[in-house]
């Protein structure tokens, strides 16, 4: 049963091309949003599509990966954990961010 805990499966667009940075040693981090959409029907009996951003990071090889064929539009499937961090913004207001820590990563369809 631990291996339930803290666990993300995402399949979904990504809305932009990713960016990956490169530190000292060769890793590289990719940072990257991707929609999902839920289709339900309202009290008037319409279709309505509902879309959620996810921020998604990955690391090390994943990243390499994502860097060489993910680009705005493509599909992927994601597995990973939710990790929350926070910051001061320029005006010294406290941000807080959610982010998918990316395990593991499918390509699936084209754009």
């Amino acid at each position: 049963m631990s291996t339930l805990r803290n666990r993300v499966q995402l399949i979904g667009r990504v809305g932009s091309d990713p960016e990956v940075k490169s530190f000292d040693g060769g890793k590289k981090v990719a940072n990257l949003n991707v929609a999902t959409n839920e289709f339900y029907k309202n009290e008037k009996g319409e279709r309505v599509e509902q879309t959620e951003w996810h921020r998604v990071v990955a690391w090390g090889k994943t990243a390499e990966i994502i860097e060489q064929f993910v680009s705005k539009g493509k599909e992927i499937a994601l597995e990973g954990k939710l990790t929350h961090r926070s910051y001061d913004d320029k005006d010294g207001t406290k941000r807080f961010i959610t982010e998918v820590m990316v395990s593991e990563i499918q390509l699936l369809g084209g754009k």
